[in-house]
């Protein structure tokens, strides 16, 4: 039987605004062996799992755990973890950094305000500070999620490393398993599918220039996936890359369809008409599953660009 992976892949289902939503990205090392709800089935205490869990719910964090590429051994103690946190929001990214060996001091985060981009009470709780190395490139590898992010993405994850890419990480979960490798590129959070080295390299040496690359791209995860198809279109229309440039600042409309307004760093707004269908044929949305389902997909019927008012005198 054909994986999910192999199947989108023939089918060429489009990957625009299928990304993952959240406004803050919440990273904890956690080496060994993780199972497919890693917060609670990891070497991680499930106790404090399912606290973390509890915490982010309904905040816009999202909370995941990495490791470092290569062999796992089953260890079940680990001295000192490095943890990140970083905010995708235009006009407030960052990203932080710690290190800790007491993972439990997570708790003591206030996540509603991670959530909303204050990034005082990582840098209080766990005497964090910027990240000064190379954007973070994420790579989901869990196999116990689905088998297509263990046998695509762990071999994109090691060819990275190997080859001296610096801050790569395998990652518990992205989404979108029928579009491994999947790749999340942090601080700006631009989700990627279908991922392969040479095109991972051009992505971080943009990321580091404060640009996003479009092809391959399946949306910044700080927006819902109406302003992620609309954003994406935008770009394509306007041809602009500057990362920070465009921002979703209304969506109005509910399913299937919806108005969203893209604004531009410079005063230029687009209203974009996005609606949403069902792929076709009914194609599996994961290996871990039998059933053969229509994956929805946000498609842009129109873009129109707002007259901006004359400059005055």
């Amino acid at each position: 039987m054909s994986t999910c992976s192999t199947v989108s892949r023939q089918l060429d289902e489009p990957m625009a605004a299928t990304a993952a939503t959240a406004t803050t990205w919440l990273l904890l090392e956690q080496p060994g062996p993780w199972g497919a709800k890693a917060l609670t089935s990891s070497h991680l205490d499930p106790t404090l799992g399912r606290a973390l869990d509890r915490a982010a719910r309904g905040t816009g964090v999202r909370i995941a755990l990495i490791r470092r590429p290569g062999r796992h051994a089953d260890r079940r103690t680990q001295s000192v973890r490095h943890v990140y946190a970083a905010h995708t929001v235009p006009g407030n990214v960052w990203l932080r950094s710690a290190v800790t060996a007491d993972p439990e001091r997570l708790l003591a985060l206030d996540f509603a305000a991670l959530g909303m981009g204050d990034h005082d009470t990582f840098d209080a709780a766990l005497q964090g500070g910027p990240h000064t190395g190379d954007p973070l490139a994420l790579v989901c590898t869990n196999g116990k999620r689905d088998q297509c992010c263990a046998l695509l993405g762990r071999p994109l994850a090691a060819e990275l490393a190997a080859s001296g890419v610096q801050d790569v990480w395998e990652v518990t979960h992205l989404g979108g398993h029928r579009f491994s490798p999947t790749l999340l590129v942090l601080p700006f959070g631009y989700a990627y599918g279908r991922a392969e080295a040479h095109a991972v390299k051009e992505i971080l040496h943009r990321v580091g220039e404060g640009r996003m690359v479009l092809e391959g791209c399946r949306g910044r995860t700080a927006w819902e996936r109406p302003g992620q198809a609309a954003e994406l279109a935008v770009r394509e229309t306007a041809r602009e890359y500057r990362a920070d440039a465009l921002s979703v600042v209304r969506t109005d409309g509910s399913a299937p369809r919806w108005e969203v307004t893209v604004a531009h760093a410079d005063g230029r707004r687009w209203h974009v008409a996005v609606s949403q269908g069902a792929a076709l044929p009914p194609r599996p949305e994961s290996c871990g599953t039998s059933v053969l389902g229509g994956p929805t997909h946000m498609d842009v019927t129109a873009v129109r660009e707002l007259a901006t008012a004359p400059l005055t005198a």
